[in-house]
């Protein structure tokens, strides 16, 4: 069944049909998930299991995670939604969880932590501070896997008996309308057989245990290593899930999906949205291709290695975080992963804080191949450590048309340009898109919706630079 849908309906969809009990506390860009959830139960919707979900709205984020740490362990089927700072106050809970072995999923619409000012806008700046913590990570990059990971995390979880943090950009993914593949009930029911809760395993007196004892340094360091053996279990889990949903959907993914020509030598890897971009402007560069990263932990070193086509000469890692003081998270992963090959591997960092990643700025990085410059940035006019990428326009010549709508805050030509995508998407020969710009002020400030209809898909994750149509809240004409 074809929907037009944002990514944070999508996911909340599958998180609603796989849950007993959601704890909640609303924070942008994740709270549109909450409110779905808090929607369906006051309209007496269940779950797949039949039975009614539970959503508890708590005090904190922290309050949150610890409620579903107590759900996890009553034995209840638990998930939660969060942000940026939201998710830095559940990390106390995160180690717990993932130190007793639970099923927990999150969902998280990343955003950039508040550091020299706030920004609500996405970046990876949140979720890279959860590495330590023992989650599995899994990441998507568009509409439509932000649905199909969303329900891989949940398989995972499970089966692996282990939490999973499922993340994608938030507003640039989390907002966005596209048009999906939607799953079934019948399609989470094949892929969630209810028998498998059996395997639960809830407090009770008649089988006791224990959780949150001290431990010495006779025992703690042993006990802490003989988790391991869980998480390379874990990734062979992931293998299996992304089989049995491709069985189902015919939607085949990989930990870590190359894209490109076989004898490419050079190789993008990036996390999230902005490989959407990086996709569309593969094209442009016959010696160029791109690795997207799904599964970022448990690191299958191995995976990528194999995901790399063995021409591979040259790698630069672009990441959407800054690690101040040190290298960013995905470019160490890489060099560990490739240490003692003669591949030359560079990185970059890119789209801190929303900052666009349009064609102009992957040409910019694909174009670095040239110089390999270490270290750089991408999207910015760097004055002051003097590492930017010089930009030139791009025109990708894309056969979709482009409309942008200018309004105000509340004045309702976001729900109007929302209406306007969903009827473009009813059309079964086209693909629509719909993103919606704000600032941060909200309320009686601009508002731009940015909308594309094509007859091919869509990877186009960065604003209309050049629409066809525009119009204005006000206007009475037709678009």
């Amino acid at each position: 069944m074809k929907l037009t849908v944002d990514a944070n309906s999508a996911v909340a969809k599958v998180a609603f049909s796989l849950s007993e009990i959601i704890p909640i506390y609303p924070i942008t860009p994740s709270s549109p998930m909450a409110e779905y959830c808090s929607k369906n139960v006051s309209f007496g919707k269940t779950n797949i299991f039949g039975e009614k979900v539970t959503t508890v709205e708590m005090q904190s984020e922290a309050g949150a995670a610890g409620a579903m740490h107590g759900a996890l362990i009553g034995g209840a089927l638990a998930t939660t939604f969060t942000s940026s700072q939201g998710l830095l106050l559940m990390l106390p809970n995160m180690y717990k969880m993932a130190g007793e072995c639970l099923p927990a999923v999150m969902h998280v619409a990343a955003r950039a932590v508040a550091s020299h000012a706030l920004s609500i806008f996405g970046d990876h700046s949140d979720v890279m501070t959860t590495r330590m913590t023992g989650f599995n990570m899994l990441c998507s990059a568009s509409v439509q896997e932000a649905q199909d990971m969303a329900m891989i995390a949940h398989m995972c979880a499970h089966n692996a008996h282990l939490p999973v943090m499922h993340f994608f950009d938030g507003f640039r993914t989390s907002h966005e309308y596209q048009k999906i593949d939607a799953l079934s009930e019948n399609d989470i029911k094949a892929l969630f057989p209810i028998k498998k809760r059996e395997n639960s395993s809830p407090l009770s007196s008649a089988s006791p245990l224990q959780f949150g004892t001290a431990q010495n340094p006779d025992v703690f360091f042993q006990n802490r290593e003989a988790r391991e053996v869980l998480y390379s279990r874990a990734s062979k889990i992931f293998d299996r899930a992304f089989e049995d949903f491709y069985k189902q959907t015919g939607r085949k993914y990989k930990k870590f999906d190359y894209f490109g020509p076989k004898n490419a030598k050079n190789v993008i890897i990036m996390l999230g949205s902005g490989s959407e971009t990086m996709l569309e402007c593969l094209s442009q560069k016959t010696d160029c291709g791109l690795v997207r990263v799904r599964v970022y932990r448990p690191f299958d070193e191995e995976a990528l290695r194999a995901a790399l086509p063995k021409t591979c000469k040259k790698i630069i890692v672009l990441d959407r975080t800054r690690e101040s003081g040190a290298r960013e998270p995905l470019l160490l992963d890489v060099k560990s992963a490739l240490a003692g090959s003669d591949i030359k591997i560079v990185g970059g960092v890119y789209g801190l804080g929303g900052k666009e990643f349009s064609p102009t700025e992957a040409m910019a990085c694909l174009n670095n191949f040239d110089q390999m410059q270490d270290d750089f940035t991408v999207g910015i006019n760097d004055d002051v450590r003097k590492k930017s990428l010089s930009l030139e326009k791009v025109n990708l010549n894309l056969k979709q048309k482009e409309i942008k709508i200018y309004g105000l805050g509340s004045d309702g030509s976001v729900s109007a340009s929302k209406t306007i995508t969903k009827i473009l998407g009813e059309r079964e020969d086209s693909f629509v898109q719909g993103y919606f710009e704000y600032d941060s002020k909200k309320a009686g400030s601009l508002t731009i919706s940015h909308m594309r209809i094509s007859s091919a898909p869509i990877h186009s994750t960065y604003l209309c630079h050049q629409p066809d149509e525009i119009g204005r809240a006000s206007c009475r004409e037709r678009v």
